[in-house]
């Protein structure tokens, strides 16, 4: 489905970056992982996509670091010799009551998950404009849509997202560029795992279905955004959430 393509997926050595890269890659995508800390998970990423028979690499960046992204879109470009899908995931949660939230805390997570899908974007929309079939894919999230106690930089930051995915899609569908977003719900990964299991029974009794998704429900939605079969869908929000909120 995806066979020639190159993707570009940051936040990809965990949860649902990971999910989607190993996706990309059994569809026949190439794949430039970007990750923040976690060089071994990176490379384990890389080394699945590359026994599955698609060239693969782990580009060490900090999203929110304009002149770093830069100098890491420029590497990829030389080492794959351009791109065609760009999925912006990585984020960063630092949960506090609004009145006890620190501006550093706020000006952080606004930083990775915002302004770091902004620097992607930014740096990469030339190459992409290049592709016959370019692809962006933003993963938002619930929060960004009905808001969460405690989320007062998080929801701002996911909300910010999808009104960037609208204009991008806006912007670049005359270079017939798709732009659009994933907002999950409750999703199986690193950051639940750390809740008790009181606070997951309750977050589990709160979604219609009655279950947290995981990871790789996530990776299908994208892995169809990145491909042919949605070509006249730009500019949208889909959500993934159980049913949370419809």
């Amino acid at each position: 489905m995806l066979k020639g393509k190159t993707a570009v997926i940051t936040g990809a050595s965990r949860g649902i970056g990971r999910a989607i890269a190993l996706l990309m890659a059994q569809n026949g995508a190439d794949v430039a992982a970007i990750y923040s800390g976690n060089e071994q998970a990176a490379d384990a990423v890389c080394a699945v996509a590359s026994d599955i028979g698609v060239a693969a690499k782990a580009y060490k960046c900090n999203v929110a670091d304009f002149t770093q992204t830069q100098l890491t879109c420029k590497e990829i470009c030389n080492d794959f010799g351009g791109v065609d899908i760009l999925v912006n995931n990585a984020g960063i949660t630092k949960d506090n009551l609004l009145l006890r939230m620190s501006e550093s805390d706020f000006d952080e997570v606004v930083g990775v998950n915002l302004k770091g899908a902004f620097n992607f974007i930014k740096h990469l929309s030339r190459a992409i404009m290049k592709s016959q079939s370019g692809r962006i894919i933003n993963i938002s999230s619930v929060s960004g849509i009905a808001g969460n106690v405690g989320q007062a930089n998080y929801s701002a930051a996911k909300s910010g997202l999808i009104g960037l995915t609208k204009t991008v899609a806006r912007e670049l569908a005359g270079k017939g560029v798709t732009c659009n977003a994933i907002a999950p719900g409750f999703i199986e990964t690193d950051m639940t795992a750390d809740l008790s299991q009181t606070i997951k029974d309750q977050i589990q009794s709160s979604v219609p279905l009655k279950r947290m998704g995981r990871p790789e429900e996530i990776a299908e939605l994208a892995v169809f955004l990145a491909s042919e079969k949605s070509s006249y869908i730009t500019g949208e929000v889909i959500t993934v959430d159980g049913g949370m909120c419809m």
